[in-house]
């Protein structure tokens, strides 16, 4: 049975402040859209699958889909400073950004770069650097300070994708900060095996995706996620008290409505307590 943890959602400092002051206590969350996350605990600053630039708009220029932003990039990647880890949990450039992910390695140089093993080839080809960058795979655990580490969890979207070496293409992490434990998926569907992996984690807090997936985005090949109620099923089933739903917001052809999130969540009242961010909220969990 999963510890409870307070989740209070605070106003917001800026988010340059955010980056430059240190914690005392308990670990402060942001969302950054899409599946982008900033987490601080204590001295340690760990970004999640950031999309900051415009890459996708400009390689999609003229397509079906265009992949123009619904929102405004919360913060400019030049100004991010101070970093010690920054994770992306697959290739796809909207987690493993071309258009951010070199910036931040040039403005912070002692921060280390956290992908699937199987997408190590794919990183370096964008520039970053081989020794600055570290590859993982499903299982394998990371310490990353006092009281802070990582594990890797394999995802799928919408398959469990390996390499010849078997290494996962997709993963999710689980981090333990203290006492907390934060799990983000990644882009991820239910499969056979997720639920005993993450059993027993003791997991407070998820963040999970939840624009869900259909047979028009499939056939147009756009790979889906969970459903809001696969999403509050996982937690409920695992005991998980909290979970931030996230993946939705950022382009029209996949996302999901707020309005009719809210309703789905009055109406199926689960035990897991479910917030739908917007970008610059804050909060504090202790």
């Amino acid at each position: 049975m999963s510890e409870r943890i307070a989740v209070r959602l605070k106003d917001c400092p800026g988010f340059e402040s955010f980056l430059s002051q240190p914690l005392d206590g308990g670990v402060a969350l942001w969302w950054l859209g899409q599946s982008g996350f900033a987490l601080r605990h204590g001295n340690l600053l760990i970004l999640i699958d950031l999309y900051l630039s415009d890459h996708l708009a400009k390689k999609y220029s003229g397509a079906e889909f265009s992949h123009e932003r619904m929102m405004a990039a919360p913060v400019r990647p030049e100004k991010v400073r101070g970093l010690d880890f920054v994770f992306c949990t697959h290739r796809h450039s909207d987690h493993m950004d071309p258009g951010t992910l070199p910036v931040l390695q040039e403005n912070n140089p002692d921060c280390k770069f956290l992908v699937p093993r199987a997408e190590l080839g794919h990183a370096l080809g964008m520039g970053l650097k081989e020794e600055r960058t570290i590859g993982l795979n499903d299982g394998e655990r990371l310490e990353l300070g006092a009281e802070a580490s990582v594990e890797a969890v394999a995802a799928a979207h919408e398959d469990l994708m390996t390499n010849p070496n078997g290494e996962h293409h997709f993963l999710g992490y689980l981090f333990r900060f203290g006492g907390i434990r934060i799990y983000h998926s990644g882009d991820c569907v239910p499969y056979n095996g997720l639920e005993d992996r993450l059993r027993d984690k003791g997991i407070q807090l998820a963040l999970l995706p939840v624009n869900g997936r259909d047979e028009t985005r499939q056939s147009r090949g756009i790979v889906g996620n969970f459903t809001l109620e696969e999403a509050l099923g996982l937690c409920d089933r695992l005991d998980i008290p909290h979970t931030i739903g996230h993946h939705f917001g950022m382009f029209d052809f996949n996302t999901l409505s707020p309005v009719e999130a809210t309703r789905k969540l009055e109406s199926l009242k689960p035990k897991v307590r479910c917030h739908l961010p917007e970008v610059g909220w804050f909060y504090m969990l202790s």
